[in-house]
This record gives C-alpha cells, sequence and structure tokens, in this order.
C-alpha cells in the first residue's frame, strides 16, 4: 500500500486498515515461529506499511487538531 493511497483514506479507514495489517503481522509471526513461512518478506512489508499508516494518521490527527 502505497503513502498515496493511505492519504486518500479517511481517519477511521486508516485505524481499520492499521488494525488489521497488524493483525496479519502478528499472524505471519507465530507462523514464522513453527516455521510454516512461506513469503518471509512479507513481514518486512507489513512493518512498512504500518510505519506508512501510523505516520499518515498523526499527520491527520494534527491536521484536523488545528482546523478544530
Amino acid at each position: 500500500m502505497t503513502a498515496k493511497e493511505i492519504n486518500e483514506l479517511s481517519l477511521s479507514e486508516i485505524t481499520t486498515k492499521l488494525r488489521e495489517t497488524r493483525e496479519l503481522l502478528l499472524q505471519l509471526r507465530l507462523r514464522k515461529q513453527t516455521g510454516q513461512v512461506e513469503k518471509p518478506h512479507l513481514l518486512r512489508s507489513y512493518r512498512k506499511d504500518i510505519a506508512r499508516l501510523e505516520t499518515v494518521l498523526t499527520a491527520k490527527k494534527k491536521t484536523s487538531a488545528v482546523a478544530a
């Protein structure tokens, strides 16, 4: 998911997407511990997606706080 796509989402959609991505990362980490991961590159991808989501969420919250 790119930053441009994330910027187009609303605050509630970003929060939902963040929760889903964290859940996917948790499941992937658990599978990695048992040796069942077929695509280990997804760990890094999910971490980066979470960082992007957090960054945009923080920026949008600051923007809405200044506007209010």
